[in-house]
């Protein structure tokens, strides 16, 4: 091992061997003091067994590392759903990474591209979103490819609130967003957001729901594959059921099924739908509202008019009814009976007392010898 210099050239390189072979590195720096700090690093990673996985970082880029996520592992596990989000937080992942080797990759780095993105007016569970598909590519690279030992996104912590938005429409704007869906779609968003608020179903179940999938007879919608797993079955109000019958009487179904199609007959894609939602939301001049805001409509409306929380998780199709507690705050009166309960008991337990003792004194009792007058006989 040792430095040394090439002809024409004041670069100190390094010569080294490592698992038998021999190697040599450029130290892309003239100063011999920085070339040995350089090369004695480089010995100590040697020894410790991490210079192969320093090597293999630097050979991979930001862009080699989603591509080979996308390819391998997103496209084929995810959801085409989660496939599109996914592909649109890699475009905004790209302005900050792209070009870089994984090793360049530094948790200083995620918290530059955290602060930008709060710059850019994201909303915090996008910037999540996004550092998630960051986190879970890494994660990947190093359990399965090899391509490095750290992960950057976990070794920060991104001070960031997700998933707890609380935005339902109110009933002017349902009526100026319902008018402006018209004509999107094909004539079918209006439907869609429809469904949404009556069902709260979620816009990968409503684009993938086929006429097989619902029982006319029964009134009921079963979702065949939820985001949770497993299927659930949803009952149907009066209004879906009148939608439903003007959908499909006198009309001709596509070979797919699909109650909501393109005009070829196949399913509609997420982005197209979400374009179109967007697209009406702005024509109903409605702020920050999105389409998965239709379904904390669904839940909102059904807490405020005394639902129980039970049974609105079973209608949403939550695991864990601790999902649908963020609800519950919007009805606090519906609690108000729980605790009036109490009073009912207090007033019957003390109407017994009092029954009681006046048929004591009313039976007569005998005490040291002598009858005790009964009540009744007095005055």
């Amino acid at each position: 091992m040792g430095l040394y210099r090439r002809k024409d050239s004041s670069i100190w390189w390094m010569s080294f061997s490592a698992d038998g072979k021999q190697y040599q590195r450029s130290t892309e720096t003239s100063d011999k003091r920085l070339a040995d700090s350089i090369l004695a690093k480089v010995k100590t990673l040697i020894i410790e067994g991490r210079w192969f996985e320093l090597e293999t970082a630097k050979r991979y880029t930001f862009d080699n590392l989603m591509e080979k996520y996308f390819k391998e592992h997103a496209g084929v596990y995810k959801k085409p759903s989660t496939l599109d989000r996914d592909y649109d937080s890699c475009e905004h992942l790209k302005g900050i990474f792209s070009g870089l080797t994984l090793e360049k990759v530094s948790p200083a780095l995620v918290i530059e591209y955290r602060n930008k993105r709060l710059s850019d007016g994201a909303a915090h569970s996008t910037i999540l979103n996004e550092l998630g598909l960051l986190r879970n590519a890494f994660n990947i690279a190093i359990k399965h490819w090899r391509w490095c030992k750290e992960n950057p996104v976990s070794q920060v912590k991104l001070n960031l609130k997700g998933g707890q938005i609380d935005r339902w429409l109110t009933l002017d704007e349902e009526k100026r967003l319902l008018e402006g869906a018209k004509g999107q779609l094909c004539d079918q968003l209006v439907d869609i957001i429809i469904l949404a608020l009556n069902t709260g179903m979620r816009k990968g179940e409503i684009l993938s729901l086929r006429i097989r999938d619902i029982d006319f007879s029964r009134r009921t919608l079963l979702v065949m594959e939820s985001k949770n797993g497993g299927r659930r079955c949803i009952p149907l109000n009066s209004t879906i059921m009148d939608m439903l019958h003007r959908k499909v009487s006198g009309k001709t179904i596509p070979i797919s099924g699909y109650i909501f199609s393109t005009s070829t007959g196949t399913a509609i894609t997420p982005s197209n739908l979400s374009r179109a939602f967007t697209k009406a939301v702005t024509k109903a001049e409605i702020n920050k509202f999105r389409f998965h805001d239709l379904r904390h409509t669904f839940a909102t409306r059904l807490v405020q008019a005394g639902i129980d929380l039970y049974k609105v998780s079973k209608l949403l199709g939550h695991k864990d009814i601790s999902t649908t507690q963020r609800y519950a705050h919007h009805y606090p009166e519906s609690l108000r009976e729980g605790v009036e309960i109490l009073d009912t008991l207090a007033s019957k337990t003390k109407g017994q007392e009092e029954g009681k003792l006046l048929r004591f004194y009313d039976s007569g009792v005998i005490i040291n010898g002598k009858p005790l007058c009964p009540l009744s006989s007095v005055g």
